[in-house]
């Protein structure tokens, strides 16, 4: 890791501690019950119908039903979610939120010295609303559990993984896991997930981290093997095993959607915010429309949310160090 590198990483984890209430100390503490005063805008990175815009339509409908006031999603694709994570880096008011994923406030920065929002300073940290495990899957007729592990190894570089970009989760976690496990693979970039598991059905890839909602359907019909899934046995594939029973383990790498606002979001907001979220998210509809989206509810306190976003930097910030790896 170059010393400008280690001073980038050193500098967005000291900033992180502040991000989610440097504010508070500077803002009156009005009632929760004056916000919202109009409509709120949820941004979302990616196209409907994509998990996070899923997501986020559950939050739009129980809040609007709870505050009696219209909460719209409005999608905002590209750059793996950060043109719609700038947008509300760079909101003005009180009424814009977004729902982002991983890699928009752990690793964004460090893959692009060029992205036009700090992670660590321009946003209000909010909560985290759900994960899931990510699903080691191989073709078809591939060799399961450890000894799927064994062979790889044997193919001294001769294999091919594929995920949905550079500095993605799935390539990232690859990377990590190639570490771990003590093979080697080459990265193979492709526009979406469908293509990853497309080109691993027709061999042309021979691994890739995927969502369990979008691999589940292909290795039930017997088109994909599954090695395992990162984390402990998930509720979302519970006939899965954890990759910790092949003899890697992978437990701190999941994909995750978190709510978050402009830095210095009204404090009647995040109280609001703060009470309704919770409240929300125990209603068993809005559970099982997450978990049908392929999401395991899991809200937090900003904090929790402030942590994880320090654990997942640290993790992943070493990879890309060590790789180089730069966003295109």
């Amino acid at each position: 890791m170059s010393s400008l590198q280690r001073r980038r990483l050193s500098a967005l984890l000291f900033a992180l501690p502040l991000a989610a209430g440097q504010h508070a100390r500077v803002q009156a503490a009005p009632p929760a019950a004056s916000w919202p005063q109009r409509t709120v805008k949820l941004l979302v990175g990616f196209p409907g119908g994509a998990t996070p815009d899923m997501a986020a339509r559950v939050l739009a409908e129980g809040l609007a039903r709870t505050w009696g006031q219209a909460v719209v999603v409005e999608n905002r694709p590209g750059a793996a979610g950060n043109l719609a994570a700038a947008a509300v880096a760079q909101a003005r008011d009180d009424h814009t939120l977004g729902v982002v994923i991983n890699g928009n406030l752990s690793t964004a920065a460090l893959l692009n010295p060029r992205l036009p929002f700090d992670p660590a300073r321009d946003f209000s940290l909010l909560s985290l609303l759900a994960t899931a495990p990510l699903v080691l899957v191989a073709p078809a007729g591939a060799p399961g559990g450890a000894a799927w592990f064994a062979a790889a190894r044997q193919a001294a570089g001769q294999w091919n993984y594929g995920s949905v970009g550079i500095g993605s989760v799935g390539h990232l976690g690859m990377e990590l896991l190639q570490g771990r496990a003590g093979f080697s693979a080459t990265h193979v970039p492709y526009s979406g997930n469908p293509a990853v598991l497309t080109a691993l059905i027709a061999g042309q890839v021979q691994a890739a981290l995927v969502p369990p909602g979008l691999a589940l359907p292909l290795l039930r019909a017997g088109r994909l093997r599954a090695i395992g899934v990162t984390g402990g046995r998930s509720v979302l594939a519970p006939e899965l095993p954890p990759l910790a029973e092949a003899g890697v383990r992978m437990d701190e790498l999941e994909v995750w959607v978190a709510l978050v606002g402009p830095a210095g979001l009204a404090i009647a907001a995040q109280q609001r915010l703060a009470r309704d979220l919770p409240q929300l998210l125990r209603q068993a509809d809005a559970r099982q429309r997450l978990f049908d989206a392929g999401w395991q509810v899991q809200a937090t306190a900003p904090e929790a949310l402030r942590r994880r976003v320090q654990a997942e930097t640290t993790l992943l910030g070493a990879i890309i160090a060590s790789r180089g790896i730069r966003a295109e």
